[in-house]
């Protein structure tokens, strides 16, 4: 297996490349056994709400600064919309700064929030633990910062008063195991991994502990894929494995579904052709769901409920305002293929569960 590394988290991921050779594979009828379980439930997501029941009612007029890492993520950009419906629904307001993609405006988007004296600031997509300093700061002043995708696990920890996404390793497991599933324990697997977050990271290891578990698939390669990679490389670093691989290359396996768009792009009209399945471990996004709904190379995605988790960043915020605990909630991994796309949202092309979490936030709001 090749093993081709960037900076930052990449070390990481080597490290962990490590540790997981030196697991036990399981007998493949047991392991597919196991990944068809894991699969099957996270499709059969739940249609009742499984978070929290109590809490303080809500503050009135409440301000929340939002720092994203870079809007130009789909994802990114949707959850600061969404949280800009739920706070106007509510009564609050909420100011978006944008860092553009580059770590050095982080520090300068802290300074510019913190002198706003808001009630939150919400950090989005980036290691908690490089701006320390900065959250620090924040903390000191009593301002509660919530991660959005900031650190390794969810719940607080790092400066954060708390961290929310869903289990970025488990969402890498799951589209791991679906190749698995699909395949019947076969793949011939090329992992287009990502280092550019913690979170991305642990999807990676997710990913990559998976398809190693399974003896009877092939891990053919694992390439580190930047952000800011521009879509003739990816296309070219495809086309490569492609070329290098032939019939042994059987799905590709991303952290993100932007690395599909690229692929399915017109410059990629004839990558692929048919040859590969493509699985993506997030976000779900509408170009994902077109996709999987018309069958057009990716076949799934674990999408993030990116809704939900806005109404949650509230909740939480107003939870830190009341000087109470957060509400230790983490909703389960879901996986998206053509069988179950109908639901949850679906037919929207997005992850919007069907669990009643607005009625219930409200109702603990008293609202």
């Amino acid at each position: 297996m090749k093993l081709t590394t960037l900076r930052g988290f990449a070390a990481l991921l080597i490290l962990f490349n490590v540790f997981v050779s030196a697991f036990a594979q399981e007998d493949p009828a047991v392991f597919l056994g196991k990944a068809n379980a894991r699969v099957a439930h996270a499709m059969a997501f739940k249609k009742y709400w499984d978070g929290p029941t109590a809490g303080p009612k809500l503050a009135e007029g409440k301000f929340i600064v939002f720092i994203g890492a870079d809007l130009s993520d789909p994802s990114e950009a949707k959850i600061a919309a969404a949280l800009k419906d739920v706070t106007a629904s509510i009564g609050w307001s909420i100011q978006v700064l944008d860092c553009y993609g580059v770590p050095g405006r982080r520090a300068e988007s802290f300074s510019r929030a913190i002198a706003l004296k808001p009630a939150a600031i919400v950090f989005a997509d980036a290691d908690a633990k490089s701006e320390a300093k900065q959250i620090g700061i924040a903390n000191d002043k009593k301002i509660p910062v919530i991660g959005w995708h900031a650190a390794l696990t969810n719940g607080p920890g790092d400066g954060l008063y708390t961290n929310i996404g869903t289990d970025p390793k488990e969402s890498g497991q799951l589209a791991a195991m679906l190749g698995v599933v699909e395949s019947k324990a076969k793949a011939g697997v090329l992992i287009l991994s990502n280092a550019d977050s913690v979170y991305l990271a642990n999807k990676s290891m997710g990913l990559i502990e998976s398809i190693k578990q399974c003896q009877t698939c092939s891990l053919l390669e694992v390439q580190q894929v930047a952000a800011t990679e521009k879509p003739e490389q990816i296309v070219a670093r495809v086309a490569a494995a492609e070329k290098q691989f032939g019939a042994r290359l059987t799905y590709v396996l991303a952290t993100n579904d932007r690395i599909f768009d690229v692929l399915t792009s017109p410059a990629a009209a004839t990558l692929g052709d048919g040859k590969f399945q493509a699985i993506a471990a997030g976000f779900g996004s509408p170009s994902a769901y077109t996709r999987i709904r018309s069958r057009k190379m990716q076949i799934g995605t674990v999408p993030e409920p990116l809704e939900m988790q806005a109404w949650q960043i509230v909740d939480e915020t107003n939870r830190a305002a009341a000087g109470q605990k957060p509400s230790g909630y983490v909703a389960e991994s879901y996986v998206v293929t053509s069988e179950n796309i109908a639901y949850h949202g679906g037919e929207r092309n997005t992850f919007d569960p069907g669990n009643g979490y607005q009625e219930a936030y409200k109702k603990i709001w008293g609202r």
